[in-house]
């Protein structure tokens, strides 16, 4: 349930709430107060209650939430009540970092990585063979893949990002230092630009 059209800025929350909470119930607790979250989390309680009010609200006035059942139900807003399958595009050493994270427990399932380095081509990562990039588009139809991880080089990223909309991908997780053109506005691109990252880190070190 929501009320309205959500923020972005909320959006991007969820995510931390479902790992802190994650987190909780590794350790057992059963039941928290928007405060108790509040003193883990870094919002301020006014922010948390907002927040999932956004949605419906989940806490009892007295009780607090209960953590598993918001964690649930963070994870239902999240998408996360089915699995999603995925490739990556670009088998070097930040392809096969992700490779190997271990993004299955969240139900993100790779499903192919493909290459042009003749050197890689035929390596297998976590039991996934890297493929020459010219299966790319046959096998993203066949295994109907939702999200394309995306770790190119600049000159090729715009081109395989055109084939992966065409061929019907839904989502690109796009970690290239270009900013991609797309014309099918249904295709989310989350771009991940690392030196853009670093670079405001030195932004705020400049001075100190």
């Amino acid at each position: 349930m929501t009320n309205g059209k959500i923020s972005m800025t909320v959006i991007r929350r969820l995510p931390k709430y479902h790992r802190y909470l994650k987190d909780l119930l590794d350790k057992g607790i059963n039941r928290i107060s928007s405060k108790e979250l509040s003193e883990i989390i870094g919002f301020t309680a006014s922010q948390i209650r907002q927040d999932l009010n956004n949605f419906g609200g989940f806490g009892q006035q007295g009780y607090g939430y209960n953590v598993e059942d918001l964690f649930n139900e963070i994870g239902l807003i999240l998408g996360l009540s089915r699995p999603y399958k995925t490739v990556i595009i670009g088998a070097g050493n930040l392809g096969q970092a992700l490779a190997n994270y271990d993004f299955e427990v969240h139900g993100f399932q790779l499903v192919g990585m493909y290459d042009v380095d003749e050197n890689l081509i035929g390596r297998k990562i976590k039991g996934i063979e890297i493929k020459p990039s010219n299966r790319l588009v046959e096998d993203c139809v066949i295994h109907n893949v939702d999200i394309a991880y995306l770790c190119t080089n600049r000159e090729s990223a715009q081109n395989v990002a055109n084939a992966l909309t065409k061929c019907g991908v839904r989502a690109i997780w796009n970690f290239t230092p270009v900013d991609l053109k797309i014309s099918d506005e249904s295709v989310i691109v989350e771009d991940v630009h690392l030196i853009d990252s670093l670079l405001t880190i030195s932004y705020f070190l400049k001075d100190r």
